[in-house]
């Protein structure tokens, strides 16, 4: 307390003690044991009062020692154990762990990642993947504003994440604790595989492999892949000391529809530390979009070679011309297309009355349109004997597939019959019509889905020109070709709606993350949040089942199915109120990503160092490592004055006491007739 506090509270003291001598002693005859007590709970209150108008503050100084955080993180990741380096971590880590000096010096705490970052957990040396880039981004959100070492026992082999080379922020010195043999091994190396998931069948698709070479001689090795047991591809590939890394790219073939397994493999006649890394597996799914197409005309037209061009540009598409006599059944095609249907076309049209095929119905000149309405309710047709020219217009609100205006406004007009084009509300029209500057807002290319059918309807002939005005243009019927493949695609896509929709890969890598998602829509196809579903897992080598329960996500239910062995699986997804089922298969592919290494990444982890001050250490220099953390003036622990102000008496209960005073004081008074 201040010294103005001290005489305060003696003054307080004098004034009570003055107060309550006047009141109850002052006139007094006589100074009874009565008047005495009565006279000390006058003082008490008073002085009470006083205290709590003066508010007395006592300061207390205490004093905390701050010691710089020191972090040590380690690799948990199956690397290391490969690496054989799993018998000294441990050893390692009590050196720095248990030394008093850096105990009594620094805040010592353990970490441990792979493809997670874990804080006082068991270090076994079974992680799937190694991720310092998470590491890193997690002692960020610990030690934000603090200066501090870290020592970061691994390595250096990171196989997800971004570069960890400049993941650490610019207040952290890293001490890279390097694990593994640095000697320089003979070992040949698939490093990385790249391939698309699909491929459509008949076509070729590209592989591209990386490989690396690490020794000290000129090597000669053969490349290969591998389909089973026979080989769809070999090449010698040479390796020296200045040239250590290989880019082969091949060409496949697609021959065969569903998912093809491959194994690329790389060997030389010499002996390898590691084999594991000259094999990877990988696979594609081959997808078949083969369409068949019939083009339907009773009439000879420049816009038939046209449209037949421009489709089987896509070599998944074959368009067959025939005319209407000649067509027995429809169930050999997946599309209809109809030029300007007439009279002849009516038994087709009976036809696909039942069949429900999806058709692109192309008018003009010498369609029947009393034989179309007939058969048709989509587009009601008012044609007139009047031949007139349509412009395009292209219409930017069109949503039933992507597409883009390629200048269909500068287009040679088609002719059509003048008239009267009434089209559904469900329509979605791609283009309007236009006759010279008059916009009619009548559709002139449009389709329409009702359900499971969907149709397409261009009104107009000599499309051909719009194909051949394009290349004059562009120098190219790419455009103009990508939009009739547009147009086939959406009419040979017609997939009904499922109440249980289940989304998978067909094949996984061993290690990766496996997940199964899965929605599940009520009657109005609505996504329904309440559903209970579960997956039946079965090895087919092995013929064990699991079972596991989804978990609901963000509009989706998710399953994590980590952890299994390489080999194929099939599995059945069930919705277990409604008994709604899905089945399905995928492989898991032999590929431990951990056992790709030979040798630690030491010049990743010195730069590592370097960028960030510190300096890389190996198991045999512990003790060096120490001695720098030790005399590193940087991190010295700070001592820190913390002064408590605390009131002499909590007011509270100051209140409590100056109520119960008075009252006793009243209570005597009252008593003894006093008041």
């Amino acid at each position: 307390m201040t010294t103005s506090t001290i005489l305060l509270l003696l003054l307080s003291v004098l004034i009570a003690a003055g107060l309550s001598f006047y009141q109850y002693l002052y006139k007094a005859n006589y100074r009874s044991k009565l008047y005495l007590f009565l006279a000390f709970l006058r003082f008490f209150s008073l002085f009470l009062i006083f205290v709590l108008l003066i508010n007395p503050i006592i300061s207390r100084k205490t004093f905390e020692t701050t010691k710089t955080p020191l972090p040590i993180v380690v690799d948990n990741s199956q690397s290391i154990a490969l690496l054989n380096k799993d018998v000294d971590v441990p050893q390692l880590i009590q050196s720095l762990t248990q030394n008093k000096m850096i105990k009594a010096k620094y805040d010592v705490q353990l970490f441990s990642f792979d493809d997670d970052f874990y804080s006082n957990t068991a270090i076994d040396f079974k992680g799937k993947q190694t991720h310092i880039d998470m590491a890193a981004q997690n002692l960020k959100q610990f030690y934000r504003s603090q200066n501090y070492p870290m020592v970061l026992l691994t390595d250096g082999n990171q196989t997800i994440g971004n570069d960890y080379v400049y993941s650490f922020q610019q207040n952290t010195t890293v001490y890279p604790l390097v694990l593994g043999d640095t000697t320089t091994f003979f070992d040949l190396k698939i490093n990385q595989l790249n391939v698309n998931k699909y491929a459509f069948l008949k076509n070729k698709f590209p592989a591209e492999v990386f490989l690396q070479y690490n020794g000290t001689k000129p090597v000669n090795a053969t490349f290969s892949i591998q389909q089973g047991k026979s080989t769809v591809h070999k090449q010698n590939i040479s390796f020296s000391p200045s040239k250590k890394a290989q880019v082969v790219s091949v060409l496949l073939n697609a021959d065969r529809v569903g998912v093809q397994t491959y194994k690329a493999v790389i060997s030389s006649p010499l002996q390898e530390k590691n084999n594991y890394n000259n094999t990877k597996n990988f696979a594609v799914e081959v997808i078949d979009q083969r369409s068949e197409i019939a083009l339907v005309s009773a009439t000879n037209h420049p816009d038939l070679g046209a449209l037949k061009r421009a489709i089987e540009s896509n070599q998944q598409r074959k368009v067959t011309i025939v005319k209407p006599s000649e067509i027995k059944s429809l169930q050999d095609y997946n599309v209809l297309i109809l030029y300007q249907p007439n009279f002849e076309f009516k038994s087709i049209l009976e036809q696909n009355k039942k069949l429900q095929l999806n058709t692109w119905v192309i008018t003009g000149t010498n369609t029947d349109f009393t034989l179309l309405n007939q058969y048709q309710d989509q587009v009601q047709f008012k044609a007139s004997s009047q031949i007139e020219d349509y412009s395009a217009d292209y219409n930017p609100q069109f949503t039933a597939f992507s597409t883009e205006n390629i200048g269909f406004e500068q287009f040679p007009p088609l002719q059509h019959p003048f008239g009267t084009i009434t089209v559904k509300e469900n329509a979605n029209t791609l283009l309007k019509s236009r006759i010279r500057n008059i916009g009619t807002e009548s559709p002139l290319l449009t389709f329409s889905e009702n359900g499971l059918k969907r149709n397409a309807f261009l009104f107009g002939e000599n499309i051909w020109k719009w194909r051949m005005e394009n290349h004059v243009k562009t120098k190219s019927f790419e455009q103009f070709d990508i939009l009739t493949d547009k147009i086939i695609q959406y009419l040979a896509s017609n997939a009904a709606k499922k109440s249980l929709v289940v989304t998978h890969e067909s094949f996984y890598n061993s290690g990766e993350t496996i997940e199964i998602a899965a929605q599940f829509f009520n009657k109005n196809y609505e996504f329904d949040d309440n559903a209970n579903l579960t997956i039946s897992l079965q090895n087919k080598q092995t013929g064990k089942t699991k079972k596991y329960d989804f978990l609901k996500g963000n509009a989706e239910y998710k399953v994590n199915l980590d952890g299994l062995e390489h080999g194929n699986y099939s599995f059945t997804v069930s919705e277990n109120r409604s008994k709604n089922k899905y089945s399905g298969s995928f492989e898991v592919l032999d590929f431990e990503i951990e056992k790709q290494f030979v040798n630690p990444d030491v010049n990743r982890l010195k730069q590592l160092a370097n960028n960030t001050n510190g300096k890389v250490y190996y198991p045999n220099q512990v003790n060096d490592l120490i001695k720098n953390l030790l005399d590193n003036e940087n991190y010295i622990p700070t001592e820190k004055a913390i002064i408590k102000k605390t009131p002499l008496i909590d007011w509270i209960w100051c209140l409590v006491m100056l109520a119960l005073s008075l009252s006793a004081e009243w209570f005597i008074r009252k008593y003894n007739g006093l008041l």
